[in-house]
């Protein structure tokens, strides 16, 4: 309870004993996940960096400090899951030139302006959140950090955002 509440009160002594406590339970969660040293340890430091950010976020009395810390070691393993098949996605694009199939590069500027302005037509912050995760390729653990938003928030806006321009974009297609 005193390591909460030092946490709580951003001593930062407190994150000194925080990552001696848990960092080997966190690095642990990872390397089973990712199966790599380098990944979980960056992970590991993303978590403890997420933590210090978002200790406001923090709630003793809905969950302990391990727990809480346990959610955004999840979150962040599934980010670099994603980051790693983005990253596979692209070496195998680049390795079979997946770019030959494209006949008409009309058709792709077409799109890319009917995305860009449906991204334009969402209100913020969800636009700012939008453009961070897919142009910036940004985790959500670094967007939440970088706007200044709870994760979970910051999932959400997503989540809703990604389902208004699914529904832009599909009444675009039937009129074209």
């Amino acid at each position: 309870m005193l390591l909460e509440r030092a946490f709580l009160d951003g001593r930062p002594e407190s994150m000194r004993a925080l990552y001696d406590r848990y960092a080997p339970l966190v690095f642990t969660i990872a390397m089973r996940s990712l199966a790599s040293v380098p990944d979980a340890e960056d992970v590991t430091q993303q978590v403890f960096v997420a933590a210090w950010r978002g200790r406001v976020g923090f709630d003793p009395s809905r969950a302990p400090l391990q727990a809480w810390l346990i959610g955004i070691t999840r979150n962040a393993v599934a980010d670099a899951h994603a980051r790693r098949a983005r990253e596979g996605r692209a070496t195998d694009a680049a390795r079979t030139g997946a770019t030959d199939h494209i006949e008409d590069g009309s058709a792709q500027v077409v799109d890319q302006v009917l995305v860009a302005e449906a991204i334009d037509e969402l209100g913020e912050p969800q636009r700012a959140i939008i453009r961070m995760a897919f142009f910036d390729e940004l985790t959500h653990v670094e967007i939440a950090d970088r706007v200044g938003l709870p994760l979970g928030t910051v999932k959400s806006h997503i989540r809703r955002s990604l389902g208004r321009l699914r529904t832009r974009l599909e009444v675009a297609d039937v009129a074209s």
